[in-house]
């Protein structure tokens, strides 16, 4: 695999936002895990962040845009109905007939995207998948709610998908969805973000450790065999919860919540992205990559180290 990230140069702490919220700097830090956040600034787009780390993903892989076969870009907070980011991406790569879809799914939007590429790439060739988020916007209009304004900030992540080369293959991936909770964390238009806390780590808490364990069956691999958990970064009491659930440590949990908080669908590709600059694949590792979001949608994949420039999507 090879990842990138694009995150805005403003950074908002805790104590930036206690006063806003009424809630001391500590007692965001407990309840959520998060120290600091980015924020965009004024002018700038989902789909500008979408390009930066569209742009530095490509740049790892030495990859050229015109090499790519397919764009997938994942957003829950573009700035118009449509047409969604996508088109701007690839229109911004200097692509002018490579197909790129929008894939609106909040939270999980990036790992859905990882999935359909490694379904899509044997077809369509290297497919890039990208997720981009400016959730400060929702987050902080009013009124301000304190379970809800300090959990978000800005940012993309981005991943490339090969048919055939890359420094890891995919070994599987399971994706579910189910609607009869798609009330408990919905963005209407022109409103704030509606979310049922406790029906979202609930559900997440429940939902995850069973895909995860899913997926490991069906590759003939147990928990502890995996050797990095990158997941959603949604709530790092969360992350733990799953990591007991599955009978791991939680430090095989890569967490960067602290710094960058919740981007959405963007989350688990940042976190990949500064992952694989700290360590990244060795031949043999395993990393299995999973997220919860909006819908509600979930999900998992298996992939596993054995050298090269990106992820494939499959085979030896």
């Amino acid at each position: 695999m090879n990842f990138g990230a694009a995150l805005p140069a403003r950074v908002v702490t805790n104590e930036e936002l206690s006063g806003l919220v009424g809630r001391t700097a500590d007692w965001i830090r407990k309840v959520s895990g998060i120290e600091e956040r980015r924020y965009v600034d004024a002018d700038t787009t989902v789909a500008d962040l979408a390009w930066e780390a569209a742009s530095d993903c490509l740049a790892r892989a030495g990859m050229k845009a015109s090499e790519l076969g397919l764009i997938l870009v994942s957003s829950g907070t573009p700035a118009r109905q449509f047409p969604g980011p996508a088109s701007q991406v690839a229109r911004r790569l200097g692509l002018d007939e490579t197909p790129a879809v929008d894939i609106p799914i909040a939270s999980a939007g990036g790992l859905f995207g990882m999935a359909m590429a490694g379904d899509m790439a044997n077809r369509r060739g290297p497919v890039l998948v990208v997720a981009a988020e400016v959730m400060s916007r929702i987050a902080m209009r009013e009124p301000l709610e304190a379970g809800i304004s300090v959990l978000f900030g800005d940012g993309a992540g981005a991943c490339l998908v090969h048919p055939s080369e890359g420094k890891a293959r995919i070994l599987g991936s399971r994706m579910a969805t189910d609607g009869a909770f798609a009330e408990d964390l919905r963005l209407e238009f022109g409103a704030g973000l509606a979310m049922n806390g406790r029906s979202v780590i609930l559900h997440a808490s429940r939902k995850l450790p069973r895909v995860i364990l899913q997926v490991l069956e069906e590759q003939g691999v147990t928990a502890r065999d995996v050797d990095v958990y990158l997941m959603h970064q949604a709530n790092q009491n969360l992350m733990d919860r799953v990591a007991d659930s599955i009978g791991v440590e939680r430090e095989r949990f890569y967490t960067n919540i602290a710094r960058y908080a919740n981007t959405s669908s963007a989350s688990m590709l940042i976190a990949a992205a500064e992952w694989e600059k700290e360590s990244g694949f060795a031949a043999g590792h395993k990393v299995c990559f999973t997220a919860f979001g909006a819908g509600y949608h979930w999900g998992a994949m298996l992939a596993e180290g054995r050298g090269g420039e990106v992820l494939a999507a499959g085979g030896r």
